[in-house]
Parts: structure tokens; sequence; C-alpha cells
């Protein structure tokens, strides 16, 4: 799915990343929404100079921060922002299950694109070619969504409080469509999201064995017995094994694996009259 644009978290930028990965382009940056929303707040604050600029309204008005980006950093913009960010492409949001979705009779497995939005978040699920993919920036890559699953991914958004916006105009070609219109994608694993990944990552980190520290100490030393190597060469093979198989494993079953592991490599090392052999940290020429 390399020829899929996918422009992952950076900060907070979800507006830019949802309305980019829509788009299948760098086509926005924060300094051009936020001119966006800067040209918002004017004409909202000439509309309440066409009262009286001396009156209460007013001064209460000019005293509130904006309600179309946050004046501190750019990471929040809103949906009045974003909607005047893709008129510039002809494109137009409609609100799902609204009034004028309603009269449109519009069937969502029609639908090209949609927007989503939870407590100030925005991502976007975008039909490339034949197939459809949620492009939300928090996930490691575009995770396929067949039309099967649609009804239920925006039936569980809207439980979840999720605001949800269809996009109605003819969106930009690109590279993604044309590979995808001769082509299917099969996706075997679900993209994890991105703290996900890097807390796993982190645990496996901190999960080492004392075996594991006692081979660690041994390094650099050039100082290792044929049973050191050999107990060192099973521990690579074991570390390839869990590789391979971890990738469908939670941190937690990882390291149980990891543990029952070395356990019986421990217990291989009893001979028949039931003595131990010595530990290899432990044993002398």
């Amino acid at each position: 799915m390399e020829s899929i644009f996918h422009e992952k978290r950076e900060g907070s930028l979800c507006a830019q990343h949802c309305l980019n990965n829509l788009l299948q382009g760098e086509y926005f940056s924060p300094v051009k929404l936020s001119s966006i929303a800067h040209q918002l707040d004017e004409e909202e604050r000439m509309r309440m100079a066409e009262g009286r600029v001396t009156s209460e309204d007013y001064r209460t008005f000019l005293r509130q921060p904006s309600g179309n980006m946050d004046d501190r950093k750019y990471d929040f913009f809103s949906i009045q922002v974003i909607s005047n960010a893709l008129k510039v492409w002809g494109l137009e949001l409609i609100l799902f299950n609204s009034p004028k979705y309603q009269r449109l009779r519009i069937d969502p497995i029609n639908e090209r694109s949609f927007i989503y939005n939870y407590k100030e978040h925005w991502f976007t699920v975008r039909k490339l070619g034949k197939q459809r993919f949620n492009l939300n920036s928090l996930l490691t890559g575009p995770e396929l969504i067949s039309d099967t699953y649609l009804a239920l991914f925006l039936a569980q958004l809207q439980q979840g409080g999720y605001s949800i916006f269809v996009v109605k105009g003819d969106l930009p070609d690109c590279e993604a469509v044309q590979l995808l219109q001769m082509i299917r994608v099969q996706q075997m694993h679900r993209p994890k999201l991105i703290g996900e990944e890097l807390a796993q990552l982190k645990e496996q980190r901190v999960h080492k064995t004392d075996l594991e520290r006692v081979l660690e100490a041994h390094d650099g030393s050039g100082i290792l017995d044929e049973g050191e190597e050999d107990l060192q060469r099973a521990l690579a093979l074991s570390r390839q094994e869990i590789d391979m198989e971890g990738t469908n494993l939670t941190s937690e079953e990882l390291r149980k694996r990891r543990e029952a592991y070395f356990e019986k490599q421990q217990q291989q090392q009893w001979d028949p009259s039931g003595q131990m052999e010595q530990c290899v940290s432990c044993r002398t020429k």
C-alpha cells in the first residue's frame, strides 16, 4: 500500500492530516489552515460590529478566544475551517443523518469519503479504486475497510459519540486511485495505533530475563566456554522464533512465552541422578 498517501500524527495536527489524507497529498499546512481560521474570525467580527461596536455583546466577543482555532498552538481547527478548506476543491460536508442527509437519500455504501470528529480529533475514510481505507493519522498505516464492515464501522462510531460527515463532490485523482482500480489489496493484519506499537516495544525492552543479563555481562570478555556458547546460540534461535510468532501476540503473551522457554532450558540441564549442572555464570574450567 505504498502508493496510498498516509500522513501520520505529528504533534496534534489532526485536522491537517485529515485533509491531506483525504485529498492524498500535502495540500494544507498549519499556516494555511490558520489563515482560513483568521479570515473566519474577521468575518464574525464584522457581523458583530454591524450592531454597535460599543455594545456589550461586541466587547464580549472581542475578549473571547477564537472559536475557529487554538491561538496558543496550531493544533485545533473547527469544522468551519475544514469546510472552508474543502470548498476550494469544490467539496461539501453534509452531517450524517441530518435532515439534508435524509432529504438527499444518501446511501453510505455509494459514498467515496467520510470525515469523523471526536473530542477535537479529525480523521478520514476514503475509497481508493475499488476499496475503502481508514486513513486515521493515529494508525501506523492505512486500514482496509470492506463494504460489509462499513455499516458496522459507522454505527460503532456513532454510538461512541463521533460526529460523521459525508464528503460530497469530486475528489482529486491520485496515484493510489489509478493503481487500485487495477488491483485489490489484501490485508492480513490490521495496523496498530502508533502509541500502542511504541508501548509494546518499550515493554519488550523492559522485560529482560536474568539469563539475558548474564549473557550481556559476558559481552566483550572473549571468554565463553563451550556450554555458554551453545546456550547463547539457543537464545538467539529462541529470539528468532519468538519474533516470528510474536507479531500477533500481546506484550504479556510475549513475556510469558519467553519465561516458558527459559524455564524449559533450565529443566533440560538436570542430569539423571538429579544433580543440577553448574550454572553457566559460575562454571569453572
